[in-house]
């Protein structure tokens, strides 16, 4: 107990999840399981259940419209916030420690369904055969042994989560961050969550170019520009005509030039939703 507390006056445990370097793996999930599926780590947490909700979620969502579809990967743990819903509605059943870290009391908040429905991220789950509502640890009673970082960021094979101490301007932690545009989950509430993002799924725009006098090549090399305002985005197709433009800012104008010697010049407006797949552009022949 003394070792913690002297740790946990100059540690504020965070992560960074860069959600563009997630291929779906599931390494993190798999590895939280191991170890917390029919582990009990009191006081930390009870022990997972070999089967149901996981503590960190990985949530798909599909983009685009045939052909032009991705598939998105978003890993969800805690976000261990410091203006936690789940504290301020549990009277001591949810409680933060001074490190920063978010857990729930597995004596204290037996029988609380409420608890996991207080999370505005959906990150709590509820564990029906324990009667109690379960999250992501930062497997904290591995950090009190002196772990450097939580199992799923040991797992992670394309090192997507970055964890480490926030109040320290020299961690890798830190510096990440410092590299990337962070961004949060979107909530209702500003509930100042110590795990941050970047990377987070955008729309996109994507198509096709094809020449008018020679439908059965593909238009290689055509260069296209994209405009929002002062801002312009360059491209060329592929050696299939296709083209794509990525970190788009969703409920957008913009407007799309096409030029290739020989052809006419074409222009078109278009409107961002979630993603816009605007098909097939034939290329006239210049006259």
């Amino acid at each position: 107990m003394e070792r913690h507390v002297k740790e946990s006056a100059r540690v504020r445990w965070g992560m960074l999840i860069e959600a563009d370097r997630c291929t779906g793996c599931f390494s993190c999930q798999l590895a939280c399981r191991d170890e917390h599926a029919g582990n009990e780590h009191r006081p930390v947490a009870a022990a997972q259940p070999a089967e149901g909700a996981a503590w960190i979620a990985i949530r798909q969502t599909e983009q685009g419209s045939f052909p032009k579809v991705k598939l998105v990967r978003v890993p969800v743990p805690c976000l261990q916030c410091a203006d936690a819903p789940c504290v301020d509605a549990t009277l001591g059943a949810v409680y933060r420690r001074d490190d920063g870290i978010v857990l729930i009391d597995p004596d204290k908040a037996r029988g609380r369904r409420d608890i996991a429905s207080s999370c505005p991220y959906g990150a709590i789950v509820w564990n029906e055969e324990a009667e109690l509502a379960q999250k992501c640890t930062f497997c904290a009673h591995l950090l009190d042994e002196g772990w450097k970082e939580p199992r799923c960021v040991e797992a992670c094979p394309t090192q997507a989560l970055v964890f480490g101490n926030l109040d320290d301007p020299k961690s890798v932690l830190s510096e990440r961050r410092a590299a990337r545009e962070l961004e949060r989950l979107p909530s209702a509430l500003d509930t100042a969550p110590a795990v941050v993002y970047a990377g987070l799924p955008t729309p996109f725009i994507a198509g096709e170019i094809a020449f008018s006098d020679r439908l059965g090549e593909p238009a290689a090399g055509v260069a296209i520009k994209l405009q929002s305002g002062s801002r312009t985005l360059e491209s060329t197709t592929d050696n299939f005509g296709d083209f794509e433009f990525e970190q788009l800012q969703a409920d957008a104008d913009y407007v799309l030039t096409i030029a290739h010697p020989g052809y006419e010049r074409m222009e078109r407006s278009l409107r961002v939703g979630i993603d816009c797949n605007i098909g097939t552009i034939t290329l006239e022949a210049a006259r």
